[in-house]
């Protein structure tokens, strides 16, 4: 393989001859989506070169495709940057951190995975003002810890493989900086105390539980109610038996739409609640789900429902997967979507605070990476591909910065769209980062299922 592939060979990036205008991969994407959100996308994407690097995964498959490859398949996430990894609770109430985005996933070459995942440390340590060479040290930092976690775990039973997780509370305990360990250990356990709530999002109305309604990214729905109940009720019935008998002790009582991260903004994302006779909630997101972007490249999925295909893949690629995951369809629209349990967003922002701590997270991410592609690959030829010296990981440390560079590139060329009129986009808060604000869209629009 090494002779096929030379390991430096994955360094240079160099766009093709032909390739794709990125803006009107974008704009391609957008006929599809709900138009009177396009704007929002717009301007998260428009927010920072990260920002746009998270919005534009059906821009980097194609790039990608053009690049030497192993062969070496894995169950890909399909769009793994560092936003799309955080912290969850394991159905013992652990906390577990691991990637929690699956919109994209699809068998793909494992180095697709990490070169994205390396670009995405290299433009998040550009907003942090860091300079080149640290920049550059992150992505070295995330390839070397993938590297030598696969190995340690190649030779490994499947059965360890598999049941491998990260713990957090242990990977923060081994931080170095015992300033930097004690901020984390204090901010976990605050976000896990906030984790038993509701997130937040539900309030009593006339003794009822309700979403609260907070436009611009939540909205009532309330000429959707027979089309929501019919999507949760095909829903239920891909859920095992036991499962089933889990959901069936909650009612659905209340549902709103609610815009979602940056790639995802402008397909149909509903958020459910379900309360049971003694008023505590469960909420659940229910998304749109439709081809994955890495499907134009590689062999096309082996499920024809893209609500499957996503929830085949998560179950796969994570360590602890959601008990409620499951999925369903619009027959008469021919839309898939999945249903899992909301992310609480405070939790899984553990692990992907930028501040003062990313060559951590660069190093945690390439770990977790690598423990759940061993899930899938074949752990001991893509370890025996890598080797024990870091060839492939200052290659894939190359590739990141000039790929970074690649997305600045394409982030101005959206700039320049907008300000053309080609494309257009909603206000933003100032202190908008790309990761954390939301933006201002007005007027309020109406998506419909």
């Amino acid at each position: 393989m090494r002779a096929t592939t030379p390991r430096s060979s994955h360094g240079p990036w160099k766009p093709a001859a032909n390739r794709a205008d990125p803006v009107a991969i974008l704009e391609a994407q957008g006929r599809s989506r709900i138009q009177d959100l396009l704007p929002v996308r717009t301007a998260r994407m428009a927010a920072s070169a990260f920002a746009f690097l998270r919005g534009a995964a059906a821009v980097m498959a194609a790039d990608l495709a053009t690049t030497p490859t192993t062969g070496l398949l894995v169950q890909a996430a399909g769009d793994c940057h560092l936003a799309n990894f955080g912290t969850f609770r394991s159905a013992e109430g652990a906390a577990v951190f691991d990637l929690n985005d699956f919109d994209e996933t699809l068998p793909a070459p494992f180095e697709w995975d990490l070169k994205r995942l390396c670009t995405s440390l290299v433009l998040a340590g550009r907003d942090e003002k860091l300079p080149g060479k640290a920049c550059r040290a992150l992505a070295l930092n995330a390839a070397a810890s993938y590297r030598t976690h696969m190995a340690m775990l190649a030779p490994a039973p499947p059965l360890e493989q598999w049941s491998t997780r990260i713990d957090l509370p242990e990977a923060i305990a081994a931080i170095a900086d015992p300033k930097l360990r004690g901020r984390e250990t204090t901010r976990l356990s605050s976000a896990l105390r906030a984790a038993e709530g509701t997130y937040d999002l539900i309030v009593q109305v006339n003794g009822q539980w309700r979403f609260k309604i907070k436009p611009p990214n939540m909205w009532p729905l309330p000429d959707e109610d027979g089309s929501i109940r019919a999507l949760f009720v095909r829903y239920a019935e891909t859920l095992p038996v036991e499962r089933r008998a889990l959901l069936a002790r909650y009612e659905l009582v209340d549902f709103a739409f609610k815009v979602v991260g940056v790639g995802s903004v402008g397909t149909f994302c509903a958020v459910a609640l379900c309360v049971n006779a003694d008023g505590q909630a469960l909420v659940l997101q229910l998304k749109q789900a439709g081809r994955s972007v890495l499907e134009p490249h590689v062999i096309p999925s082996a499920y024809p429902h893209q609500g499957e295909r996503v929830v085949a893949g998560q179950r796969i690629l994570q360590a602890t997967p959601d008990p409620f995951l499951g999925w369903t369809a619009d027959p008469a629209e021919a839309r898939f979507f999945y249903v899992r349990q909301l992310k609480d967003r405070s939790l899984a922002a553990i692990g992907t605070d930028l501040s003062g701590a990313l060559p951590f997270y660069a190093t945690l991410c390439g770990r977790t990476l690598a423990r759940a592609h061993t899930r899938s690959g074949d752990p001991a030829s893509i370890a025996g591909y890598m080797g024990t010296n870091d060839t492939l990981d200052n290659a894939l440390a190359d590739f990141a910065v000039a790929y970074a560079d690649q997305s600045e590139a394409d982030w101005q060329a959206l700039l320049a769209a907008v300000k053309a009129g080609r494309m257009v986009m909603g206000s933003l808060d100032t202190n908008h980062t790309g990761t954390k604000a939301d933006p201002i869209l007005s007027p309020t629009p109406s998506p419909r299922l």
